[in-house]
């Protein structure tokens, strides 16, 4: 059992490193960048010095209910396939490209959705 003051597993062994963390919204922000091929928009990552990013769904959004409706943590990792292969956790999303140089995949863990990102660096 990890105790209070230790790192969690996914970034103390894994070297999973945190990128942002994602909170469903339901209200129009300043700066909202949409993505239309998953029908969403994105704000307030650029501007939060913790990674906070807000998330506003289209109605006909075709993501799983628990990433539209509860908030996730990101990781950043070196190799997603291998990353998903060797945890084999529940798969919520395969791996897309969001945009442009990102890879991403939701996946579930202890109940939660937790976003892997690879960057082409």
């Amino acid at each position: 059992m990890r105790k209070d003051s230790e790192l969690p597993i996914a970034t103390a062994e894994w070297g999973w490193r945190y990128h942002h963390t994602g909170i469903p919204m339901n209200h129009k922000t300043a700066g909202e960048r949409y993505i239309p091929h998953l029908k969403f928009y994105v704000s307030g990552f650029p501007e939060s010095p913790v990674g906070v990013e807000w998330m506003r769904f289209e109605a006909d959004c075709h993501l799983p209910e628990i990433i539209q409706k509860l908030p996730h943590v990101a990781f950043e990792v070196d190799d997603l396939d291998a990353e998903l292969e060797k945890h084999n956790f529940k798969m919520l999303t395969p791996p897309n490209p969001p945009s442009d140089g990102v890879r991403v995949a939701m996946i579930e863990i202890n109940g939660a959705p937790v976003e892997l990102l690879e960057f082409d660096h």
